[in-house]
């Protein structure tokens, strides 16, 4: 009996990718219109899907999370500036920092092609595709910084590469209690990662 008022509908994207963007966008705004939820965090590169979240979103607690200065190349960060103005126009956050699953333990993969614990979670999370990986990673990240709370359920957004594909719902937790975040639902992933 329980287990039929908690049964929910999962999406699924035929394949991963950023042509799935809008329509998960989309899919997200329903479900939290229609579950109350008001904390999401995306995953943004460039910016261009933080841009376009923030406006989907607007009047949400919205936290875009960006690649750190340096990921790519010394010094310099991928976040658009003509992006990060619309972000931050319309009202979202935007934090910039380390990974959580990675950070000085991909330098010793790179230098002495060893795995770490890090990056042997974040290798196992991505069992369910690279967006759930960096679902959680943002989620941890953005609770760190104070920017969601840890005591109610949030959506990450995240995708494979550019754009979005995936969506969580999660209950958040730091970095430093790392096995008491849950990853709730699956509102949307890809079926071919």
């Amino acid at each position: 009996m329980l287990y039929e008022r908690c049964r929910k509908k999962s999406g699924y994207f035929k394949e991963a990718g950023r042509h799935n963007t809008d329509a998960l966008l989309r899919l997200v705004r329903e479900y939290m219109e229609k579950e109350g939820i008001k904390d999401i965090v995306v995953a943004s590169t460039t910016g261009e899907t933080g841009a376009k979240a923030s406006k989907i979103f607007k009047g949400y607690n919205v936290v875009i999370v960006t690649h750190y200065f340096g990921f790519r190349e010394p010094g310099k960060i991928e976040l658009q500036e003509e992006y990060k103005k619309e972000i931050l126009a319309n009202g979202a956050k935007i934090f910039t920092g380390i990974h959580a699953l990675s950070g000085v333990e991909r330098a010793i993969r790179k230098d002495f092609g060893t795995i770490q614990p890090l990056e042997l979670i974040a290798n196992t999370l991505r069992l369910m595709g690279e967006g759930t990986k960096v679902c959680v990673e943002i989620t941890l990240m953005a609770a760190d910084a104070g920017l969601i709370p840890v005591d109610k359920d949030i959506i990450a957004i995240a995708g494979t590469g550019r754009g979005a594909d995936t969506a969580l719902r999660i209950r958040p937790a730091n970095t430093s209690r790392f096995f008491d975040l849950k990853i709730r639902e699956v509102i949307a992933k890809p079926y071919s990662f």
